[in-house]
């Protein structure tokens, strides 16, 4: 069957970046395959679930790694899209009216770190969602019926490298990371956000998805890391004032 053939060359695709890396075959590879065989300039893939801050997991590249970090931070884009709805997201010219008026925060600030085209992937067997594949181009970007169906099986296989490593619903790992950033202190980065957050609903009186949005804002605003808004808060440099801007204090001992 073609599909079959397809999902072989895939296979193929990706394991012959792992034999360069010298490691075994990742998400990483994945991502690396498929800008490789895709007319893109970069990818990145993203740890999600409905009961849990998402995890970027992976990128190839600066640009791939801030839309990642931006979608988290914003909890708006395609990379959001496609998780809630299950299917894929394309989105060819982030200049267009229609999605900047979609996604207006997302769209200026993706345009702002370099992509103009942004497609969105979902990682799914079953009723397990595991994540997101996104793919970026820095030119507007259509792709083909074959492109599309190459990008589908790129993510595909990422979904069965992701739950064999145990990534499920939680988005937590259960094992040692890869050695190639692909589940770098996962559990870490979810449980300093989860706590800081939990921090801030005792500065703020508000509960824990209001604080989670301020920690959110704070970070896009500053145009920080969301991780590293969040080791702040935990470290006590960083407090939240429920009448004003949250403000720096110093770390206690």
């Amino acid at each position: 069957m073609a599909s079959d053939r397809r999902s072989a060359r895939i296979r193929m695709l990706v394991a012959e970046q792992a034999v360069r890396r010298g490691a075994p075959v990742s998400v990483m590879d994945v991502c690396t395959a498929a800008v490789a065989a895709l007319p893109v300039g970069g990818a990145g893939l993203s740890a999600m679930s409905r009961a849990a801050v998402s995890h970027p997991l992976c990128s190839t590249d600066a640009i791939s790694e801030q839309l990642e970090e931006l979608q988290l931070t914003l909890g708006e884009g395609p990379c959001v899209d496609a998780f809630v709805r299950g299917s894929a997201v394309l989105a060819p010219d982030l200049l267009t009216a229609e999605l900047r008026d979609r996604w207006a925060v997302f769209a200026d600030a993706a345009l702002k770190a370099g992509a103009r085209a942004v497609f969105s992937l979902p990682l799914q067997k079953g009723a397990i969602s595991p994540g997101v594949l996104d793919l970026y181009a820095s030119v507007p970007t259509v792709l083909d019926a074959e492109e599309l169906a190459d990008a589908l099986a790129f993510a595909d296989l990422a979904t069965l490298l992701l739950l064999d490593t145990g990534i499920a619903e939680t988005g937590a790992p259960a094992g040692v990371p890869t050695p190639d950033r692909g589940f770098e202190d996962l559990g870490a980065y979810r449980a300093e956000i989860d706590q800081a957050s939990g921090m801030l609903t005792v500065q703020l009186g508000v509960g824990i998805e209001e604080a989670f949005v301020r920690l959110r804002a704070y970070a896009y605003a500053r145009e920080r890391r969301l991780a590293d808004v969040a080791a702040d808060v935990v470290a006590r440099r960083l407090r939240f004032s429920p009448d004003a801007e949250p403000d720096q204090v110093g770390e206690r001992t």
